[in-house]
Formats: C-alpha cells, sequence, structure tokens
C-alpha cells in the first residue's frame, strides 16, 4: 500500500470533496432530493466542519490528491453520539481496505472528542459500505425519527 496521509479538511479541499461525494452518490443512483447531492452546504464542507463538535478529514495519496473523506458531527437526538459522516472514496481507492482504516481513524477522533457512540444513515444501493460497517461491529437500528436526508433507508449504531 502506498503511503496516504490523513489531515483535516481545508477551504482549498472542498471542491475535490464535493466532487468526490457526487461522483459517488451518481454512481449508485442516488444523485437525488433526499440525499447529500443536493446539500447547499456540499460546496463549502470546510466552513461546516472543524469545531470541537464536528471535524472533516480528507485522506491524500503520495503525490497530494485528495483520495478520499470521512467526518462526524454531533448526533443531537442521541445524548454523547456522533454521526459518521461522508466517507467516501475514488474508484482507484475502492478494494484496498481503505474504508476499514478510514472508520478506525475517525472512531479514534469521536473518542477523543468524547463521544461514547456512532451513528450512521446510508442506504440499499450501497452495499460495500454496509458490508464495512457490519464487518466493523456497527449494528443495525429503526429509523431515528429525526433523520433529515429523507432517501437514506439503513440506520447503524456502534458503542466506542
Amino acid at each position: 500500500m502506498t503511503k496516504l496521509r490523513f489531515r483535516e479538511m481545508k477551504e482549498s479541499d472542498n471542491v475535490a470533496v464535493a466532487a468526490l461525494v457526487r461522483d459517488n452518490l451518481k454512481k449508485f443512483n442516488l444523485d437525488i432530493p433526499g440525499t447529500v447531492y443536493f446539500d447547499e452546504g456540499l460546496d463549502h464542507l470546510s466552513d461546516y466542519y472543524g469545531n470541537d463538535e464536528r471535524r472533516y478529514y480528507v485522506i491524500e495519496d503520495e503525490i497530494g490528491e485528495v483520495i478520499g473523506g470521512i467526518g462526524y458531527d454531533r448526533f443531537e437526538p442521541m445524548k454523547d453520539t456522533a454521526e459518521l459522516q461522508k466517507l467516501y472514496l475514488t474508484d482507484s481507492a475502492k478494494g484496498s481496505g481503505l474504508g476499514y482504516e478510514m472508520i478506525d481513524f475517525i472512531e479514534d477522533k469521536m473518542r477523543e472528542a468524547g463521544y461514547k457512540a456512532s451513528y450512521l444513515e446510508t442506504h440499499n444501493n450501497l452495499q460495500a459500505a454496509i458490508h464495512i460497517y457490519e464487518k466493523k461491529g456497527y449494528k443495525e437500528i429503526v429509523r431515528p425519527k429525526e433523520v433529515v436526508h429523507s432517501t437514506m433507508n439503513r440506520f447503524f449504531m456502534k458503542n466506542l
């Protein structure tokens, strides 16, 4: 495996991260209303993340290209819970085990921030992601009533 670097997202990453998210959603027929694809803030995520409650990290390859991203935010409806958000990889980075590494990384960051549990929402179309989540110990739960992205139809939790 080549040398990869996790680092906190910067303003200069906004375009690359928005493209990464949209490309992935489009490939899985999720470029539809009710997904992050149409979120107003997607083009300037660095404005949203980067405080004590929420962070977003990008993964760079050896030449400094952004090949992935993952973040978390406080999940208000549940005590001491962070929502794992926007785990995306370029096609070239998929299948390398990097998704597992990214989850380990973000769960460590959640623990450092004081969270006791991780919540996530996904979609049936994202079978590879669901497989990774289940292998990492996430258990499916009933849809919380506070869910924002109405198209998401699978919900998972894990104690940290």
